[in-house]
């Protein structure tokens, strides 16, 4: 027969049916006050418990019951993923979650979660035609409408691809391991879903000669994004990476730039905030053409803010608008495409222009771990080679051989 005496200082366990049981008072999500129970089958498995139970009380709000998913989300996406990670990593988990996830699993008891469940919701989700199920063509201009809204017969497909299916799948499976390690259920049912297999986009990437006639168009036209161009198709840096460029981040003297930065669009907001990783931060060395084409930025800038006068936004950004403030990146992309078409060279994106300076020092037979050093790749298998860290020299003598070959521009 179990001992009912309870040990010092153990307060609220008790015996309870064949085993024991303990509570301890939590705030809930919702900021209640409310009791929280665990139960084992000794005293020693329900003091652990209690022991945990205590300390997470202590740390922030405790579930009491299981809760639906739809509730979970709510929590898990405004007190863990919008304080703790990226802006844009937020806006993203959120779409997912109000578009796919809730119409469909959201009224599920988040213990009560089945894979069999969850595997034929990922199975429906590229058949699903996301311009009739979020209306967006009820929504249009009738002159606009080309989809669901003229008929059935008419609907445009335009459906997820793979890839989005794997990153929904990936933003459901971070919450449920959220939830187990809040001991709210005991197995992740989103790990063990079998996905489409994701087709990758074959990449492109410019010649050497095609990356001349690119950025010689662009000096020629004067184009004010001339040194962003620069910046992409010989240092490799992202977009991104570009827009959020500022001149303290670059050292004339020592021919070097800093990267550590980005501006990004998130909830409707341009945000200057350090980059994704680690590995994306770098210093890299400004070969001649970089530099000439960042000189005649600064002094375009100077002559744009002469010109605002007092309506001049103050900013260390090295590109902005006439007035000083930050350039949207997807005003980036169109001067980008515009560029493209204007050059008559092949239409790639600004990323693929990225891919594009890998390609050239492939071309001038530099080493891939050199590569991966200047275009900073987080993983190896990138550059096609297990990481090994490049000397400072051999990547300034790449980039310098990298700028002879567009000594025409």
């Amino acid at each position: 027969m179990a001992s009912k005496a309870r040990a010092n200082g153990e307060g609220s366990i008790y015996p309870h049916r064949n085993g024991f049981a303990a509570y301890v008072w939590v705030t809930t999500p919702s900021g209640e006050k409310k009791r929280k129970y665990v139960y084992g089958p000794t005293r020693e498995d329900v003091h652990d418990k209690w022991i945990k139970l205590h300390q997470a009380a202590k740390n922030g709000p405790v579930a009491t019951s299981v809760p639906r998913l739809r509730e979970y989300l709510h929590y898990w996406l405004n007190d863990v993923i919008k304080p703790n990670r990226a802006p844009l990593t937020y806006v993203n988990y959120e779409l997912f979650v109000r578009l796919y996830v809730n119409p469909t699993l959201g009224n599920e008891r988040l213990d009560k979660l089945k894979l069999r469940d969850v595997q034929k919701w990922i199975n429906a989700i590229p058949t699903v035609c996301q311009c009739c199920a979020q209306g967006k063509d009820e929504r249009r201009d009738q002159k606009r409408r080309r989809c669901c809204a003229l008929g059935a017969r008419s609907c445009c497909g335009e459906a997820p691809s793979s890839r989005t299916v794997a990153d929904i799948r990936a933003c459901l499976r971070s919450a449920l391991n959220h939830a187990i390690r809040e001991e709210l259920i005991t197995r992740n049912v989103a790990e063990l879903v079998t996905l489409p297999k994701v087709r990758k986009r074959k990449r492109k990437a410019w010649t050497s000669d095609e990356a001349r006639a690119f950025l010689e168009s662009a000096r020629d036209g004067r184009d004010a994004m001339y040194a962003g161009y620069v910046l992409a198709v010989v240092l490799g840096l992202r977009k991104g990476e570009i827009l959020g460029l500022t001149w303290g981040a670059l050292d004339f003297v020592n021919g070097e730039l800093a990267v550590s930065h980005q501006l990004q669009r998130a909830s409707g907001e341009l945000l200057h905030r350090e980059t994704k990783t680690d590995a994306s931060d770098d210093t890299l060395p400004l070969p001649p053409i970089v530099v000439a084409a960042l000189e005649q930025r600064r002094r375009e800038q100077l002559a744009d803010r002469k010109a605002a006068d007092i309506a001049w936004h103050k900013s260390d950004l090295v590109f902005t608008t006439k007035y000083g403030l930050p350039i949207d990146p997807r005003n980036f992309n169109r001067s980008w495409d515009n560029r493209v078409v204007r050059s008559g060279v092949r239409k790639i994106t600004v990323h693929d222009g990225r891919r594009s300076c890998g390609t050239l020092l492939v071309d001038l037979d530099v080493h891939p771990r050199v590569i991966m050093r200047i275009l900073r790749h987080a993983q190896f298998s990138v550059t096609m080679e297990i990481y090994s860290q490049a000397s400072s020299q051999k990547t300034r003598d790449a980039l310098k051989r990298l700028g002879e070959s567009l000594d025409h521009v």
